[in-house]
């Protein structure tokens, strides 16, 4: 393969956009103003409406957003919040740093998100035990494939939980022609330089159904002011900058067009590996934002060194499961059932090669790298 194909590209996207970005940042420069100012109150209103939320809060960077939501529902010391094992760590990070208990819940082998039945025996499992308060979901929209948001909602009514959607990967996705992020109490989003949706730095964003969690953590995102210097609230300093915001509110306006090329990306990767390899599985309903193209093969190993080899960069998201990592192992509670599912993607799941300016040319060139392995006589 002449030309290496990365797993990622954020540098693509400043060099597609050079021009409007660079002139974003002059304006922000030359404005004088670069905390909480125009810029981000401008690309909050705009993320929102793209989101079809009422409003949004930016925030410093994802985690920060998880926190700051469960926050602002009122999750504290003394809760448990239920999400999964197999996740960023900084799903579990924040519900740490809010002072509450994960409780880490298997997944299912085929989406890689929440176990609806998992869950539901996990929160009966918990309230029978009576050492922590049931009080919240954080359900990851994990590679930008929206969990079961029907079950997982319904659930959450009726054991009184609240619902926080985790869409760091999954800005764009929708259930029902509805994005993610608006079906549950909060929706919570990373703009990492290599997310759907990316500044080039730290950033994160926070949208609301209730005005009035909103209204709090626009207070906690700056010490708890509702007014300057004035702290009604004990809060945080996660704050949303203006450069930033303002090079998002450019690659907002190409976001679709980029999640286009990811999806015509995974079409030709569905359609060109599926005899070779486990390849994604969409629930019905579900439009998949393919942050990542995450697929399974049984000598992961091997596939991995092979693509290296031609050129072909490729990840594991995630190597290790949270739970069996040394700073959460034996400490951090697991669910009802185990988490077998979790523990049997590890060894199989592997990244391939998915961003927003992936030509098709070298979408085939992968799927021919891995029919090249794929044809090969392999060892054992």
């Amino acid at each position: 393969m002449s030309n290496p194909i990365p797993v990622t590209n954020p540098k693509q996207g400043y060099l597609s956009l050079k021009s409007d970005i660079l002139a974003a940042v002059e304006r922000v420069l030359d404005s004088g103003w670069y905390i909480l100012g125009q810029e981000v109150s401008n690309f909050e209103a705009e993320f929102a409406a793209y989101c079809g939320a009422s409003q949004c809060i930016g925030v410093a960077n994802g985690t920060d957003a998880i926190v700051l939501a469960l926050k602002s529902l009122g999750v504290g010391a003394g809760d448990a919040v239920f999400t999964v094992s197999h996740t960023a760590v900084a799903t579990v990070a924040a519900i740490e740093l809010t002072g509450a208990t994960p409780v880490l819940v298997d997944v299912d082998a085929g989406t890689y998100t929440l176990d609806p039945q998992k869950l539901k025996d996990s929160i009966v499992a918990v309230t029978a035990e009576g050492k922590l308060t049931p009080k919240a979901v954080v359900g990851v929209h994990l590679y930008g494939h929206p969990f079961d948001i029907p079950a997982i909602s319904s659930i959450c009514r009726e054991h009184g939980l609240f619902l926080v959607e985790d869409c760091a990967q999954a800005h764009g996705a929708t259930f029902e022609g509805r994005h993610v992020g608006t079906f549950g109490d909060a929706g919570t989003f990373s703009f990492y330089p290599t997310k759907n949706l990316p500044a080039f730095g730290d950033g994160g964003g926070v949208i609301f159904r209730d005005a009035r969690a909103a209204e709090t953590c626009r207070a906690l995102r700056e010490y708890g002011w509702r007014e300057r210097y004035l702290s009604d609230l004990a809060g945080q300093n996660s704050r949303l900058d203006e450069l930033q915001a303002a090079i998002l509110r450019v690659r907002l306006q190409h976001l679709d067009e980029e999640i286009a090329t990811r999806r015509a990306a995974a079409e030709i990767y569905g359609e060109g590996l599926k005899d070779m390899v486990t390849v994604p599985t969409l629930r019905p309903g579900v439009a998949h934002a393919y942050h990542l193209y995450v697929i399974q093969s049984d000598k992961r190993d091997a596939l991995k060194n092979a693509l290296g080899g031609a050129g072909v960069g490729t990840g594991i998201h995630y190597p290790v499961p949270v739970h069996l990592q040394k700073a959460y192992e034996g400490r951090v509670p697991l669910g009802a059932g185990g988490t077998d599912a979790t523990e049997g993607l590890t060894d199989r799941i592997l990244s391939l090669p998915m961003h927003g300016f992936l030509s098709r040319e070298d979408a085939t060139s992968v799927v021919e790298a891995v029919r090249q392995w794929h044809e090969k006589p392999q060892d054992g």
